[in-house]
């Protein structure tokens, strides 16, 4: 199958997962939503990212974001696996975890890469905005761990530039300044939007405070 693309409705499914059946885009309601895979239950980079997951369940939180997590293992051992989570990494998980014994979610999601391994998932990220929309992917090798901040980042990024005429810049964090967007000219809006005055660097690249701060 094609491979899914920024703009394209994440597709919906029904599947066991260690919190019971999900039935996806009703799980997510009107919730941002992150999709993450792992390669197999009880390995250990995979442990560590979902150990880091529940640890910044008050930062998903606050951003109206539901994290789930899916891998190709059964319930009975990710719910085995959990509770090795839980006690090696000091949290608790608070989360679903996916149980795509049959590969539902991962064949929907090109999660499994043939070149890098014929059975496992590869390391993807799917962020999920309130309509079901994709609107960022990322994928590592199995051997890479996720940066979960850059996860967050990436939020912070697309919440405000969703209710803002702006874009983030290069290493931008939530309170850097912003740049406006190309397309907005008229005087009389960007006096509106941005009383706090802008920084004309050339006439394509203006740069502001973050308007939300």
């Amino acid at each position: 199958m094609a491979a899914l693309r920024l703009g394209d409705i994440a597709p919906d499914f029904t599947q066991d997962s260690s919190d019971g059946p999900i039935a996806f885009h009703d799980w997510a309601g009107d919730s941002w939503v992150v999709l993450f895979s792992h390669p197999a239950d009880f390995t250990p980079v995979c442990t560590t990212e979902l150990g880091k997951t529940a640890a910044l369940s008050t930062e998903f939180a606050k951003r109206g974001v539901k994290p789930i997590a899916v891998s190709v293992d059964p319930v009975d051992k990710h719910r085995e696996w959990i509770h090795d989570i839980n006690e090696t990494q000091n949290t608790t998980v608070n989360f679903p975890i996916l149980a795509d014994a049959d590969r539902t979610v991962a064949n929907l999601y090109d999660m499994i890469h043939p070149n890098a391994s014929a059975t496992a998932t590869v390391r993807s990220v799917f962020i999920i905005d309130p309509k079901h929309v994709i609107r960022t992917t990322l994928t590592y090798p199995a051997s890479t761990g996720r940066n979960f901040d850059e996860i967050l980042r990436v939020i912070d990024s697309l919440q405000l530039t969703d209710s803002h005429k702006v874009a983030t810049p290069a290493n931008w964090k939530d309170g850097d300044d912003v740049v406006i967007i190309p397309a907005l000219q008229d005087p009389a809006e960007l006096a509106q939007r941005f009383p706090k005055g802008f920084t004309p660097v050339r006439p394509y690249l203006r740069v502001t405070p973050q308007p939300n701060k």
